[in-house]
């Protein structure tokens, strides 16, 4: 075992964590709600299923990412996904304990693989196609993502207003997959050519602002009752 492959091997890890700091806040967000033993369970099945998709994404993401209006999809669903974890409360304003174990899992998986579409294709022109470079660093990374994601679910509790940033960065994300969507950013650049890096800015706005809103409306329902 050579120092080429041993700083290879350190390389990917670094990568993996890096380019999963927002897998690390949707787990966080997802599961900041459940009781602490679903916590736990939540937090471990839903990146074990989100590992199963990363792996089946090691071999397909290059063709995927060929297909028309993927990363746009995948930015909307994204977005879609950072209003959801912001809203911790029924539309009517009843209390309720946010999420179930099984919607957190279900949202935990999905936003991974959208988020990791082209993540995995750095990692794996990273490793130069090295599989057992790629299979190492992603088991070794895992277990920091998991403590990442279960210091940010208990700050989440400390500090509330990471919950905001934490669902502004998943807008920001979301905004940054839809400009680098080939067909979305043709269309784009036709309109406001220099100004592109408004989007991902626009929905981090869009997002923070529907929380208000609903906060807003909520409160203003429980005062009326």
């Amino acid at each position: 075992m050579d120092i080429d492959w041993l700083l290879g091997l350190l390389k990917i890890i670094l990568l993996n964590i890096v380019l999963s700091g927002d897998n690390a806040v949707v787990i966080a967000m997802a599961c900041r709600n459940l009781k602490p033993e679903q916590q736990k369970r939540a937090i471990f099945w839903g990146t074990f299923g989100a590992v199963i998709f990363r792996v089946v994404l090691t071999f397909v993401a290059v063709y995927l990412l060929r297909i028309p209006l993927i990363e746009a999809i995948g930015g909307l669903l994204l977005l879609y996904i950072a209003v959801k974890l912001l809203s911790t409360e029924e539309e009517e304003g009843k209390e309720t304990a946010g999420f179930t174990m099984g919607q957190a899992i279900r949202t935990i998986v999905i936003a991974d693989v959208v988020m990791s579409l082209d993540n995995v294709v750095a990692v794996a022109a990273a490793a130069n196609g090295d599989w057992l470079l790629i299979g190492l660093g992603l088991a070794i990374s895992i277990p920091l993502i998991v403590w990442c994601s279960q210091l940010l679910t208990s700050l989440m509790k400390r500090f509330p207003i990471i919950v905001w940033l934490g669902a502004g960065l998943l807008g920001y994300t979301a905004g940054e997959l839809l400009v680098r969507d080939e067909w979305v950013r043709s269309w784009l650049e036709a309109w406001m050519a220099d100004m592109l890096f408004l989007v991902p800015i626009v929905m981090t706005a869009g997002v923070v602002a529907y929380g208000v809103v609903s906060l807003k409306r909520i409160r203003r329902s429980r005062m009326n009752h």
